[in-house]
């Protein structure tokens, strides 16, 4: 039985499921059709919601919790490797630096996508191509999202896709209890009013 906080909230995770669900379900429609550039819409309209929940959302949905600067991604890095890494409640650095690459990805498909759409772009070659380019390669970062949620999810004995559907995770400090390979950490570095046992 372990104390359980909430971490993720309703809002972060229909942007997730959402967003994955969008996005793939465009490598099923033809390039140019209505129905592809609509889910192209709604993807951008999805990042600017999250864009500004990051700012004025929740602890964890906000940038100023999860996205790191170059020192804690080499830092978190040189632990992972040294079997030493900490579980977070949050995104860790490396999560967080492939998110900001997905979100960036997301935004340059969806903008290429829209500029083919414009009387300046219409009908450009190099931009269909760039736009496909761009589309594989988050595609290529998704797999390598996946690959990484299940291997931290082992790591770390804690179920991070089922996370991210009822927003709960394992309180720090429960590691040693729950097998977990990295160090312990202090019972002080708990968050969250929200706890209850499962």
């Amino acid at each position: 039985m372990h104390a359980t906080v909430k971490v993720w909230d309703p809002l972060v995770r229909v942007f997730h499921w959402s967003l994955a669900g969008l996005f793939l379900a465009n490598f099923f429609t033809e390039d140019g059709e209505l129905v592809h550039r609509g889910i192209g819409y709604a993807v951008l309209a999805l990042l600017a919601v999250r864009f500004v929940w990051g700012w004025v959302g929740t602890r964890h949905a906000r940038f100023a919790d999860w996205v790191p600067g170059p020192r804690r991604v080499r830092d978190y890095l040189r632990e992972r490797l040294a079997g030493r890494s900490r579980r977070q409640l949050g995104h860790n650095p490396a999560a967080a630096v492939m998110i900001l690459a997905l979100l960036v990805g997301v935004l340059l498909v969806g903008v290429t996508g829209w500029l083919q759409t414009t009387d300046a772009f219409f009908g450009t070659p190099w931009l269909e191509e760039l736009h496909e380019v761009l589309a594989y390669g988050v595609l290529g970062l998704v797999v390598l999202h996946v690959l990484a949620a299940v291997g931290e999810s082992v790591h770390y004995r804690e179920n991070l896709v089922a996370a991210m559907i009822h927003g709960r995770k394992r309180v720090l400090g429960q590691d040693a209890a729950a097998g977990e390979k990295s160090a312990p950490i202090a019972a002080s570095q708990m968050s969250g009013p929200i706890v209850r046992q499962e």
